[in-house]
């Protein structure tokens, strides 16, 4: 009976945890789009005022000078989209583990542009815990779907 408290009380945790993840990433999605970085140079203009920040030669910089900076714009279309479908996703509860994947993917990039900060090991974190447990059968779509097609990845 404890063990079974105990492992309501872990998965009730794990979900909010899954929950205030999906808030950050819709949170994203929505200030990029009231800001309009999808039909404007903010995207390029925030990396070429990050590059003047960083040492020269640094992998930061050599990935913003090489990569971001000239694909700001498609960036800017990824990075807010994916935001919308990662938050969507986690929120319902619909390919959890792939949108967990796609988070940390997006994490690891904003990390690689030079954006490093201490909440982004927790994030790494917490979408490798997504990635590995199955919430999205515990609260969402995901056991329903599993169900209906067993050997999809998309709903493990």
């Amino acid at each position: 009976m404890k063990q079974s408290k105990l492992r309501v009380a872990g998965i009730t945790l794990f979900l909010a945890g899954r929950y205030i993840f999906a808030l950050f990433f819709l949170y994203g999605f929505w200030h990029k789009l009231v800001k309009g970085w999808l039909w404007s140079t903010l995207m390029h203009d925030f990396f070429t005022k990050r590059l003047a920040e960083l040492p020269a030669g640094s992998f930061q910089a050599l990935y913003l000078e090489h990569f971001a900076i000239p694909l700001a714009f498609p960036i800017a279309w990824i990075v807010t989209i994916g935001e919308l479908l990662i938050g969507l996703g986690l929120v319902f509860g619909v390919a959890v583990r792939i949108n967990a994947a796609l988070a940390l993917f997006l994490v690891l990039n904003f990390a690689a542009g030079g954006y490093y900060n201490l909440t982004l090991p927790p994030f790494m974190l917490f979408a490798l815990l997504m990635m590995v447990l199955p919430s999205g059968h515990w609260l969402g779509f995901d056991k329903q779907l599993h169900q209906k097609y067993p050997h999809s990845i998309w709903f493990k």
